[in-house]
């Protein structure tokens, strides 16, 4: 059984793929590529004019049982580092081995033939995957029942709306169990319902099952996975198994905290921000005292100050409390700052890791006025066995979420 679970499925060991920037540069370094593959000349693996690298020297391990999340921007090379796994493409350096079937489900309608019903489509895909049709027979009615479509399952794919497609193909990747799982921010068209059935299932074949997982959402990045890597540009900027760190790092590079004072929207700037504690630890017993600095820009009318939000989140980056605080002060020199404290009093927080999301909200508008991911990171310390209170006290008005 060990050597079942320590079994490594996944190998990718530095993975380079390259395109070219316009399609007739692509299509000229193709026919050029096709030639002397054909004549057994030498093929250049380094960049040539108007290429790119769309990813760049990735490489990680994967076993049973373990899952990794792979993030960043768009355009940061995550689906197509997906496709170079699935061999959509060709890698132009390093090495790939999968052991075992793979299942797939990275671009809608992938892997379906349009004019071929919904139940005519599983018994394809299985056999793709390796499945004789004695299998498939004994799992086509929980695929479809997963899928909840069975109304439509004897109907062409090609009249399938997208969330229809969606629950099709992760009902067959998941039912039919394979030992490598790949999976694109595909799911995000489902409904939230089908969603968390899907996750459930995740959970479900985890366990024989190594899953690659691209997704834009966080919260269920930090649930599902156990690795992470973050991409930008084609290049890893984290990798680990620091799930936490990886989208906190993710985060950081929506908010660009590693800049001081300077978060600027034209009318509103943040000049300075303080946890008055050393390094930012805090011992569950202790209060915390939090000030915030914003400077009004552009003669900004200093009688509709807007309220500041604060929102607490654990390591997985999950929110578990929030608070509205009104200003303390505004100093009205020739240069206006408005001032909101919060003091923490007694926080009922577990040890461990937090950061602190902010936004600046009018109290006639919904969306923010500026929103600030991850500003300050606080480490809580101090006994196990403690049990303590939480209580806010900003000295205004506090609304708890």
């Amino acid at each position: 059984m060990d050597n079942f679970q320590n079994e490594i499925l996944v190998s990718v060991k530095n993975v380079s793929k390259k395109f070219a920037k316009d399609l007739k540069t692509s299509l000229k370094y193709g026919a050029s590529d096709i030639l002397k593959s054909s004549f057994g000349l030498k093929q250049t693996k380094d960049l040539r004019k108007d290429e790119f690298w769309a990813i760049d020297n990735i490489s990680f391990e994967l076993k049973r049982g373990e899952c990794i999340g792979l993030i960043g921007h768009n355009g940061a090379g995550k689906s197509t580092l997906l496709k170079v796994l699935n061999g959509l493409y060709n890698p132009d350096k390093g090495e790939i081995v999968m052991k075992g079937k793979i299942g797939a489900l990275i671009e809608l309608g992938a892997g379906f033939n349009p004019i071929l019903t919904g139940r005519e489509n599983i018994y394809n895909n299985a056999s793709i995957l390796g499945f004789t049709k004695k299998e498939v027979k004994e799992k086509i009615q929980s695929i479809i029942e997963f899928s909840e479509i069975e109304e439509f399952i004897d109907m062409p794919v090609q009249n399938y709306s997208s969330g229809m497609k969606v629950r099709l193909g992760f009902a067959v990747a998941a039912h039919l169990e394979p030992d490598v799982l790949i999976i694109d921010e595909v799911l995000a068209v489902g409904d939230l319902g089908f969603i968390l059935k899907c996750f459930n299932k995740i959970d479900e074949i985890r366990p024989k099952t190594a899953i690659i997982f691209v997704s834009h959402s966080m919260p269920i990045v930090s649930r599902i996975c156990n690795q992470i890597i973050l991409m930008d540009h084609g290049k890893v900027d984290y990798q680990g198994n620091d799930v936490g760190k990886g989208v906190q790092a993710y985060y950081n590079k929506f908010s660009n905290n590693s800049k001081n004072t300077v978060y600027d929207n034209g009318n509103f700037k943040l000049n300075n921000f303080k946890l008055d504690k050393i390094n930012n630890i805090i011992n569950r017993h202790e209060d915390f005292k939090l000030t915030f600095d914003f400077e009004l820009l552009n003669n900004s009318d200093d009688n509709n100050i807007p309220q500041l939000y604060l929102e607490f989140k654990d390591k997985d980056q999950k929110a578990i409390a929030g608070a509205y605080v009104n200003s303390e002060k505004i100093l009205s020199d020739n240069t206006k700052i408005i001032t909101y404290t919060s003091t923490i009093k007694n926080p009922l927080f577990t040890l461990g890791k937090y950061t602190i999301d902010i936004g600046l909200y009018s109290k006639d508008i919904q969306s923010p006025i500026i929103r600030i991911n991850n500003l300050i990171e606080f480490i809580v310390s101090g006994d196990k066995e403690q049990w303590i209170t939480f209580e806010l006290d900003t000295e205004n008005d506090v609304e708890l979420n």
